[in-house]
């Protein structure tokens, strides 16, 4: 019996590729190390080309680190977000 090539890495990274293994060649792909990962609508809400939203309370904005250099400050000067 020969023995399946499966491109494992791919496998982890390309849905379609790895739908398209039969059934023996998916039982070669060994967990991927990352393992799942899940993002919430509620951490997506946050998310503005990539850059975190703020609400600090004082200022509601995407951060440009004006402050602080921190990229999440909003130039307000305070201490949650600056």
């Amino acid at each position: 019996m020969k023995k399946a090539k499966v491109d494992i890495a791919k496998a982890w990274k390309d849905e379609e590729y790895r739908e398209s293994l039969s059934d023996e060649e998916k039982a070669l792909v060994p967990a991927n190390p990352v393992g799942l990962v899940e993002v919430t609508d509620e951490d997506l809400a946050f998310v503005t080309g990539g850059l975190v939203a703020v609400d600090c309370g004082t200022q509601t904005g995407t951060g440009t680190g004006t402050t602080s250099g921190n990229p999440g400050c909003l130039g307000c000067s305070c201490s949650c977000c600056c």
